[in-house]
């Protein structure tokens, strides 16, 4: 792979350094982390801590805090360091992956132009979180399981209500296909794997007998 006629070729690791989430950490990186974890209380403080004092960062200037804690947690599994206990857990497994208790509705049968605008809404409160999970659940096929990392999800909406469910995370760190495709090796690839997007869910509610909705949807 060329860019303005140069090859682009990965750089160097520097000496010592270990490698974790796409980034070489050097020894002295890493004795910076472990500071951090003697001296903060919690997991999420040295994620964001550890990405200020490393400038690890999204292209957008936002700082790759998910990024930092998956790290950590396998330097910790590794013996690199000792993180302090998850004050939460998790909440895997509240909800079950597949719901199956659920009325089915009322098949409706209309046209695209019947059925009104569509409204795109981004999930960001607790009830919107748990009605998409919802939906998820007991109507797509892959049920419902927590995305991990960056992610964006949305409700499709309707005078009739909610329509739809998508879901967007981070693109898989590796996918022949998709690489082939866009002629990328693995240096490329490590430079702009950020401006690709993952599709992790995409669910029209079965119920609904309306041509042309899904392209709709992705349009909305």
């Amino acid at each position: 792979m060329r860019r303005e006629g140069r090859a682009i070729s990965a750089p160097p690791r520097p000496a010592g350094a270990l490698r974790y989430c796409g980034r070489d950490f050097s020894p002295a990186e890493l004795d910076t982390i472990r500071a951090l974890t003697n001296s903060l209380p919690t997991r999420a403080q040295i994620a964001e801590a550890t990405c200020l004092a490393l400038g690890w960062r999204r292209p957008d200037g936002t700082t790759k805090a998910m990024s930092a804690r998956v790290a950590c947690l396998r330097m910790a599994a590794d013996g690199l360091l000792v993180l302090p206990a998850p004050r939460n857990t998790n909440g895997n497994g509240a909800i079950p992956r597949h719901r199956h208790d659920a009325w089915p509705a009322e098949p409706i049968t209309m046209s695209l132009a019947a059925l009104g605008p569509l409204r795109l809404e981004v999930v960001h409160t607790r009830a919107q979180s748990a009605h998409y999970n919802e939906l998820l659940a007991t109507h797509h096929y892959l049920g419902y399981t927590p995305m991990a990392g960056a992610q964006l999800r949305y409700l499709v909406a309707t005078g009739l209500g909610v329509v739809a469910a998508l879901g967007f995370g981070a693109s898989a760190w590796k996918c022949a296909a998709r690489d082939a495709h866009l002629g990328w090796d693995a240096a490329t690839r490590e430079q702009r794997l950020h401006l690709v997007v993952g599709n992790a869910r995409f669910l029209i509610l079965p119920h609904l007998r309306v041509p042309h909705l899904a392209p709709r949807s992705w349009a909305a």
